[in-house]
């Protein structure tokens, strides 16, 4: 089930929509990197393609993340 959650992104508040699978694997990769939920979704956004939606850009970066593990 997908879930909207919000955000403050350079000083701005947000939200973004995806399923607890890939919130609950983001929030691993934060844990693993020894930062904060906020300052990763913040670096995600800082290095997306602008043609991306948040949403996606974070779904693709966990894929991407998870695949370089393996």
């Amino acid at each position: 089930m997908i879930r909207k959650y919000s955000t403050t992104l350079h000083g701005h508040r947000t939200s973004f929509s995806l399923e607890e699978e890939f919130h609950s694997a983001l929030r691993a990769i934060a844990d693993r990197r020894g930062q904060s939920l906020a300052s990763l979704i913040a670096a995600v956004d800082e290095t997306r393609d602008e043609s991306m939606n948040l949403s996606s850009a974070l779904r693709v970066f966990v894929l991407r993340t998870l695949k370089a593990d393996v």
